[in-house]
This record gives C-alpha cells, structure tokens and sequence, in this order.
C-alpha cells in the first residue's frame, strides 16, 4: 500500500511530552502520509506541540472522549486506509510498517496484540484478558486483544460504524465486534508496547465499573442469544432444581419457582428481539462492497 493513501489518527488528550517523541518520528518514517491528531480539549501544550509540525490538527473545544476524538479523526481523514495509535509512546511508528504488511495479505482491519509485560497495571492485563477470551468464545475466533488502541483498518468497511463507536475508551471493543459481526477479515500482529509518557485518563474505580457493560456489549454486538441463552438456561435449571426441593420437602409448587422460569421465558424472549435489533445494525455491510 502507497503510503500516500495513509491517514494517521491520533487522538490525544495533555500528551505534549508524547507527541513531541512520536511526531517527528512518524514525518520521517512516512513523510507522504496524511497525519491528524484529534486534540480532545487538552489543557496542556498539545495544541502547541502540533503546531509546530506539517500535519492537520482536529481541535475538540472540551474534553468528549477517545472514541469521540477517534470519530472525528475518521470522518475527515482523506486516506483509504486509516491508522490509529494513541500519543503517549506506548505505539511504536515501526510497528507500522509490520501492521501494513499484513494488511495487504487482504485483511480488512489488522490489530496490534500486546505482548505479556506491555500492559500498564497487572489489573487491566488481567481485564483485557477476560475480555479477549469471552471475545474469542462469542466469535469462535481467536481474539488476541480486544482493547488494543494500535490498529490499521479499511477506512470505507470503519465508516459504516461510526454511529455505533461510543465516545469513551470502549470504541476498540466495540469496532472489532462489528468487523467480526459482518464477516470482515481480521488479524492480530504481536506487538511490544513501552510504558507509556505522561499520566492515564483511565481510573481504576471508575473504568473497572464498566467491566459488565463491555461484557454485555460484546454479546449483544456480536450475538445477543449467545449471551441470553446460557442466562436463559441458567434461570430454568435453579427454577427446576428450587421446584424439586420444594415439591420434595414440602409438597408444592412455590411463587420462587414461578418466578424463575418466567425470568427465564422473559429472558429468552429478550434474547430473540435482542438478535433481531442486532442484524438490523449490520444490514448495510451486508451488501456487496464491490
């Protein structure tokens, strides 16, 4: 892929001391690829930092968020094929060229996985785990890394979900789901990710709060019955056992016991209309891309 039909999105929020490492090096790797970076109401020197280098600057007025910044990066880029790394350091420009490679195998997106040791707390390597195992048992396909901000994707089969992509940190969770939802190629390149410059936006407390949210996400993007379905089932099999006791030890049948299997009826049927909702977000990138 010429690189000419690169565009470069890097959302970023206070990371002046980032981009004054990461800027320079990408101008020099890819000198004839569109670069934009989002500044999403900073109230450090980004804005400044930015200025100084040929590249397009997309300035957020107030703090939105990094899929907001991701959005607008994507709605104006030129390019055909977009690229989207965070200003921190943590995403190295010579990575780049190992991505594109095997993005022109034919994939139409193509993820940076983090190696063991590249993540910052042992918290969020331990979450993006759980996320990429019960990512990878909804596909039925290896999913390596289902947070990873570092990835290169076909800028048309992106745009098709942008109203989809959350204005929070979630967009890669949510953007991978649909490719894999609509049938696109996706593959995983190991990466190495260095510790990162200047402060997080990510807090522990708040952002773990979100852990059953994504969960739930990912199911409902994907297939919601493969989420329902087991709850489903779960709801009958204690209604039946809780009968059995019941009926067992006291002879009848107890309100409980209603009450979980009309839980579990109600939660089928949610499951149904839930399946139904989803195919309707994905009728578009069912027609032919030709």
């Amino acid at each position: 892929m010429n690189p000419a039909f690169l565009s470069l999105i890097i959302p970023a929020r206070d990371e002046a001391e980032g981009l004054r490492q990461l800027l320079p090096e990408l101008l020099k790797i890819l000198p004839s690829a569109e670069i934009i970076v989002v500044n999403d109401g900073s109230s450090d020197m980004t804005l400044e930092v930015c200025s100084s280098y040929p590249i397009r600057i997309i300035n957020h007025p107030y703090p939105k968020g990094n899929g907001a910044a991701i959005k607008s990066g994507a709605r104006s880029a030129k390019g055909e094929v977009l690229v989207f790394m965070d200003a921190d350091g943590q995403h190295q420009p010579a990575d780049i060229s190992i991505l594109l490679d095997k993005f022109n195998e034919g994939y139409d997106m193509v993820v940076g996985a983090r190696t063991p040791g590249s993540q910052a707390s042992t918290q969020r390597a331990v979450a993006n785990d759980l996320f990429s195992r019960f990512a990878t048992w909804m596909v039925g396909q290896k999913v390596e890394d289902l947070t990873s901000g570092f990835r290169i994707v076909d800028a048309r089969k992106f745009r098709k979900f942008l109203y989809l992509l959350p204005n929070g940190f979630s967009y890669p969770t949510t953007i991978t789901m649909c490719f894999f939802r609509s049938g696109y190629n996706v593959a995983y390149v190991p990466t190495h990710c260095p510790k990162r410059i200047g402060i997080s936006h990510l807090r522990p407390v708040r952002d773990g709060a979100r852990f059953l949210l994504i969960i739930i996400k990912i199911g409902t993007l994907y297939s919601p019955q493969k989420l329902f379905l087991p709850i489903s089932a779960g709801f009958f099999g204690i209604g039946f056992l809780y009968y059995l006791f019941t009926y067992l030890t006291v002879g009848r049948f107890t309100n409980m016991s209603a009450l979980l299997f009309i839980s579990s009826i109600l939660t089928f049927l949610i499951g149904i209309v839930s399946e139904q909702v989803s195919a309707l977000h994905y009728k578009d990138s069912d027609i032919s891309d030709d």
